[in-house]
């Protein structure tokens, strides 16, 4: 391993307890992971944001970053990852030792099978290194779901039992099965179930698959899901206890307030689509809080409650009341932002505050 590069976070690896450092400070050893919506900036292009994924997953990769995910999306002319495995495949190629994977799969838009086969080629290619967390949600608007399922005749009330056809293709133990995932069949694949309501919090701990709940953008419901979570949990084959992530926008800059005009683009970005116009992500702007309606500022009040925004200090100080809160066992860390270079800076920043 090159000098100065940290071990990446192993998932077999379970959370050590917060420990006292010299000068009273606390040390969180919880893995910290990154989930990277590929942005498409004003003025850029999807080639430019695959390359930048690709850059930014070294750089997490040499950080210490346990995961990279990607989230699969459709018609949002601000976000390049809807061909979510094809980008990880490219991702993967890019890095040697972190998790990459989904965050997540929208499952509703796939047959179980085709999911089980892109993966089990992931896996196969990048033995040991693949996740795949599954969400219920279409993952974008109403005429776009219907245009990606055409004739599929699944649909999100039937989610528990696609979840379970998926992983019955990921079986070692093939025998008597008419239909199988070639490849798929034994793929180490790391499987989550994602949510941002009960719904898939008990529908993780009744399969005893670990859970990352989206704090990132739906924080609402984020204690009564974990609870749920816990009380539900059954042990699996695939997980002895909970594992619990939780998705968190961070924007880490020298000062707080240099932090809160970054921060400006992923607002804007949060206003256009809840008003029905998604765009690229735009670029900071100077006394964009000003502009805001009541309406609007509360949404985005709702949306960022367990934001870190800051100095190194301040986020420090936000990720660890969110941790010591939640009891959490893992920290997906979002950053949306339009200057390359300041999203790679966030990230440093974010890896950094974990030791104070």
């Amino acid at each position: 391993m090159p000098p100065g590069q940290r071990r990446p976070w192993d998932p077999r690896d379970r959370l050590r307890p917060c420990r006292a450092r010299a000068g009273g400070h606390a040390e969180y050893v919880i893995p910290f992971s990154v989930l990277d919506l590929a942005p498409i900036v004003e003025g850029g292009s999807a080639g430019q944001s695959f390359r930048n994924a690709a850059d930014l997953a070294r750089r997490a990769e040499a950080l210490g970053y346990a995961r990279y995910w990607l989230a699969e999306h459709h018609n949002m002319p601000g976000i390049a990852s809807a061909a979510t495995s094809l980008v990880i495949g490219h991702v993967a190629a890019a890095t040697k030792t972190i998790r990459v994977g989904a965050g997540g799969i929208m499952l509703p838009n796939h047959a179980p099978l085709i999911i089980a086969e892109q993966f089990g080629t992931l896996d196969a290619l990048h033995p040991g290194r693949i996740d795949l967390g599954l969400g219920r949600a279409p993952g974008t608007d109403p005429l776009t779901a219907h245009a990606l399922r055409r004739t599929l005749t699944g649909d999100v009330d039937g989610f528990p039992e696609d979840v379970q056809e998926l992983l019955g293709y990921f079986d070692a133990d093939q025998t008597g099965r008419r239909v199988r995932a070639v490849p798929g069949g034994g793929a180490a694949v790391e499987v989550w179930i994602l949510g941002s309501s009960l719904f898939g919090a008990q529908l993780a701990g009744t399969l005893g698959l670990p859970y990352a709940f989206a704090s990132h953008f739906a924080p609402a419901l984020l204690m009564q899901a974990i609870d749920l979570y816990r009380r539900s949990f059954r042990p699996s084959a695939r997980l002895h206890r909970p594992h619990l992530m939780l998705g968190v926008n961070v924007v880490a800059a020298p000062t707080d307030e240099e932090a809160r005009f970054l921060l400006t683009s992923l607002q804007q970005a949060f206003v256009n689509l809840r008003s029905g116009r998604p765009t690229p992500l735009p670029p900071p702007l100077e006394g964009y809080g000003a502009r805001l309606t009541p309406q609007q500022a509360g949404m985005l009040d709702d949306v960022l409650a367990c934001a870190a925004i800051g100095s190194p200090a301040t986020v420090r100080a936000r990720l660890t009341s969110l941790i010591e809160r939640t009891a959490a066992d893992e920290l997906i860390l979002t950053s949306q932002l339009y200057d390359h270079g300041a999203r790679c800076r966030s990230f440093e920043l974010a890896a950094a505050s974990r030791h104070g």
